[in-house]
């Protein structure tokens, strides 16, 4: 069993939420609270950095779509930084690239806000 952790760090006005181990089906409801959390301090600019998460499924490229508008919606965003090639594999197949903004590290992904 390949474990999930999320960490989240405010730095400024951003959230940054670092994901490491396995997000799948299992582990997605552990993600989905973070991201509530974040939201419900009305911190709508928010990165997600990947570096440490070895594997994602379908369920979990879901909750980005899940909370998209909302964040969006609020003059926020969620970025993505830090992917590895097999996770940038998986977003990239299901069109992710288009919806989301992805950079190579978070500083970048942070000063885009």
């Amino acid at each position: 069993m390949n474990g999930f952790q999320v960490r989240h760090v405010a730095k400024d006005d951003v959230s940054i939420l670092y994901l490491s181990g396995f997000l799948d089906a299992h582990t997605v409801p552990q993600f989905e609270n973070a991201l509530e959390e974040v939201i419900k301090k009305k911190r709508y600019k928010i990165v997600v950095n990947f570096k440490d998460l070895d594997y994602i499924s379908s369920a979990g490229l879901g909750v980005f779509m899940g909370f998209i508008e909302e964040v969006r919606a609020n003059g926020g965003d969620i970025k993505l930084s830090n992917l590895s090639k097999r996770v940038y594999k998986v977003f990239d197949l299901l069109g992710f690239p288009a919806l989301f903004e992805i950079y190579d590290d978070e500083q970048e992904a942070c000063s885009k806000f």
